[in-house]
């Protein structure tokens, strides 16, 4: 009986790492002749999972949706590949740290002595760098009003918040109504995420920030999805410069006129930067960095022109790196 336990497991798991497999390759496999394996598919299904049979010249089976979880299906590479996930998930969800932990140690308590010997040598302490820009936290029913629009297209009714992350009343000055788009696409990019959608009232695309959405009751109401413009979402997120972004606090910041097109300097700035079009070749960026030095050498890296540069510090801070180059060439 343990041995055919275990090898309804090892069935199972099979099943579920390939959309299709061949009947002959699932017996091969397992060891075991194609009678054994129908009778092995018949338990399967028996307790719960539905495994749909294929028809071919060779036949075979479908692990198909909507049945019982197995208790734990992992290679030892997968358990490992698991554990260090949960522990250097990013925190863009309000409470997924606590999430996180506690996922793993149900993962854990469940694995063979040997296995959970191995999770525990990757125990690690995952420490944020000084130069990443995430977003705030995003609440967890705001990601899951945005995600469940998204998958079932329905149209979206949400307030937009301020940068500030104030939620405006119809008296406050800057009051705009609510929005009600067409949700396609969930980017998650640098810490942040972001809303593609439709807006039907400007019949435009745009990009929002999750952290900035606080969604209204769910309409139910469908929509004829759209193709996007881009047909590359990422490229479509990173290439925007107009996407919500905010200036991320920093001690120093400054902004300068760049001779480059708002569509390339959109792509390589860094996180917690603001774009905004100037014309097809000039963009006007504003960034951060901890000294006056940083942000006159992040926008050295992009090998442009600069102009119109604010404020005074930041213009003293390119000339001392100019001073500095100069005598670094002689």
């Amino acid at each position: 009986m343990a041995t055919t336990s275990s090898r309804l497991l090892s069935l199972l798991s099979l099943l579920g790492a390939r959309p299709n497999r061949s009947g002959r390759d699932l017996a091969d496999r397992l060891g075991i002749s194609t009678r054994t394996l129908r009778r092995d598919v018949e338990s399967l299904r028996e307790l719960g999972y539905p495994v749909q049979a294929l028809k071919g010249p060779d036949g075979g089976y479908r692990l198909g949706a909507g049945g019982r979880l197995p208790p734990l299906l992992l290679d030892d590479e997968q358990a490992v590949a698991v554990a260090v996930a949960l522990q250097t998930a990013p925190a863009s969800v309000a409470g997924i740290d606590d999430a996180a932990a506690r996922a793993l140690t149900s993962i854990r308590q469940v694995m063979p002595a040997r296995l959970r010997a191995e999770v525990d040598a990757m125990h690690l302490t995952a420490i944020g760098n000084s130069w990443e820009f995430p977003a705030p936290p995003i609440a967890p029913d705001t990601l899951k009003a945005v995600g469940y629009a998204v998958r079932n297209g329905h149209l979206l009714r949400f307030d937009y918040l301020t940068p500030d992350s104030l939620r405006l009343h119809p008296n406050d000055p800057g009051f705009t109504p609510p929005l009600r788009v067409e949700p396609h696409h969930l980017v998650m990019w640098a810490g942040r995420w972001y809303l593609v959608a439709y807006t039907p009232a400007t019949e435009a695309w745009g990009i929002y920030r999750v952290d900035r959405i606080h969604a209204h009751a769910p309409t139910g109401t469908p929509f004829q999805r759209r193709e996007l413009s881009e047909p590359d979402v990422a490229r479509y997120v990173m290439t925007s410069h107009d996407r919500g972004d905010t200036p991320a606090r920093w001690p120093c910041l400054g902004t300068v006129l760049m001779e480059l097109p708002p569509d390339v300097v959109a792509r390589w700035a860094p996180g917690g930067s603001v774009i905004e079009y100037v014309a097809p070749t000039q963009t006007r960026i504003t960034l951060g960095a901890w000294s006056w030095a940083g942000v006159a050498g992040l926008l050295a890296t992009f090998d442009a022109d600069i102009t119109v540069i604010e404020p005074g510090e930041l213009r003293d801070a390119c000339r001392t790196l100019a001073r500095r180059y100069r005598q670094a060439g002689e």
